[in-house]
């Protein structure tokens, strides 16, 4: 049961007539009364929130950052209308809209309530209560319940480097020799013969081919295809750090690196998956988080976002020598393994760099790293000498982490340490040199 504003107003205008009543008290037992018969009546010819049958219908999955609706139907099959509000409530990171909506249902019939949902977090959001509010006639009381309507709605990374792909594909279209292009893309598989043009290499000259025809051809070569990446992505506590500034609202405190990984990640999967390669990904800290393989082509992409959605940050160390046994077991051949992680020196000499030597030995082994704008910014203050001091930090953090990409190079890692924004075209020309190059 609730009462109403009405019902206040209607005990305030009551004190009024005790003032002026030659006996106050039995005046105001007697308003008292007949104020909470009011009530009692109201309640009785409010219809029933018990009987009400709720259902949901909408969309289970949007991307961070879209906006999704979800559709409440109230069906009353009681006998007096159903008049009043109602709130379907969802977690705070929902962002629903709005907070509560105008209900009237007459007797034996239905009627829809919309929920605009504008999630500001990755993952899985669930909807809570639903609560009715039944005026009675009067406006006096109302009858209040909660129903329970399940609905999850999971938010999927919004993929923003998905626009630097266009460009992507550009430059493998060339490699691959798709594009006009004075010199066909290198790579170790044979593509075609074609007649020999000024500043080609002498070196490609096909001599048996150049005989038969009598005239001088060159052999062109393309990025070999049916290749596995692996992308693992560190679900640990320094993936948990907030850097730059969150794409979605602006918020200064920025995305967890865990979210720029994969965004990242997404990037190179959907770059791999056009050049014929096979794309597999593990999310690991000190257990197996997720793990996706065979995908298709076609689905890669839907797969990886579906995967990625409820993974969060774990704030625990992270096993390297689980992360390099799991990922030893799920590639027996050589592949190009891309870990996303943090280039955090202490972490790394603690955890992967004892165990990279046995990773490195069977695979080729790319590592990738969103840097902190914060500390570059930091790096350039001179003005003050608290400054000062804070640009010499910065400084210290700065070296440790170009220390550390040397070592990881002499064990024949290859490192793209970039901001946050620039890391996922990093990482994606990062792969197509290695295409080029022909180290797949």
């Amino acid at each position: 049961m609730a009462l109403t504003g009405r019902t206040g107003l209607v005990a305030a205008l009551s004190a009024i007539v005790v003032l002026f009543a030659p006996r106050p008290g039995l005046a105001v037992a007697g308003l008292l009364l007949v104020l909470a018969a009011l009530v009692v009546v109201d309640l009785l010819l409010a219809g029933s929130v018990r009987e009400l049958r709720l259902e949901r219908s909408g969309e289970h999955r949007v991307r961070l950052g879209d906006t999704v609706r979800v559709t409440l139907t109230v069906a009353n099959p009681g006998r007096r209308r159903v008049r009043g509000l109602i709130r379907d409530a969802w977690p705070p990171s929902a962002r629903a809209q709005p907070r509560h909506q105008a209900l009237d249902v007459p007797a034996g019939e239905r009627r829809r309530v919309v929920t605009t949902l504008v999630p500001s977090r990755r993952g899985d959001r669930e909807s809570a209560a639903v609560t009715v509010r039944s005026v009675g006639p009067l406006g006096l009381a109302a009858r209040q319940g909660s129903h329970t309507v399940p609905w999850t709605v999971r938010v999927l990374p919004p993929f923003l480097s998905r626009t630097h792909l266009p460009a992507k594909l550009s430059r493998l279209r060339e490699l691959e020799g798709r594009n006009p292009v004075l010199i066909r893309g290198q790579g170790t598989e044979f593509d075609s013969l074609r007649e020999y043009v000024a500043g080609d290499d002498v070196r490609s000259i096909d001599w048996r081919a150049t005989a038969r025809r009598h005239d001088v051809v060159v052999r062109t070569w393309r990025p070999e295809r049916d290749r596995r990446v692996l992308i693992v992505l560190d679900t640990s506590r320094t993936s948990a750090g907030r850097v730059g500034v969150d794409p979605a609202s602006g918020d200064p405190s920025g995305w967890p690196r865990l979210d720029w990984s994969m965004d990242a990640a997404l990037l190179l999967a959907a770059l791999a998956a056009r050049a014929g390669d096979r794309v597999d990904f593990l999310a690991h800290d000190r257990t197996v988080r997720a793990w996706v393989s065979g995908a298709s082509r076609t689905e890669l992409l839907s797969v990886l976002v579906n995967a990625m959605a409820p993974i969060e940050a774990e704030l625990v160390e992270a096993d390297a020598e689980g992360m390099v046994a799991a990922i030893l077991a799920r590639a027996a051949h050589r592949c190009l393994v891309v870990v996303l992680t943090d280039l955090n020196p202490a972490a790394l000499e603690e955890g992967l760099l004892p165990v990279l030597p046995q990773l490195a030995s069977r695979h080729l082994v790319l590592l990738a790293a969103v840097s902190d704008p914060r500390i570059t910014a930091m790096a350039e203050g001179r003005d003050t000498p608290e400054k000062v001091y804070d640009a010499a930090a910065a400084e210290y953090l700065r070296s440790g982490r170009r220390r550390m990409t040397a070592r990881l190079r002499q064990h024949g890692v290859e490192v793209v340490d970039a901001l946050p924004e620039q890391l996922a075209p990093a990482l994606a020309d990062a792969y197509l040199a290695l295409k080029a190059a022909g180290r797949l």
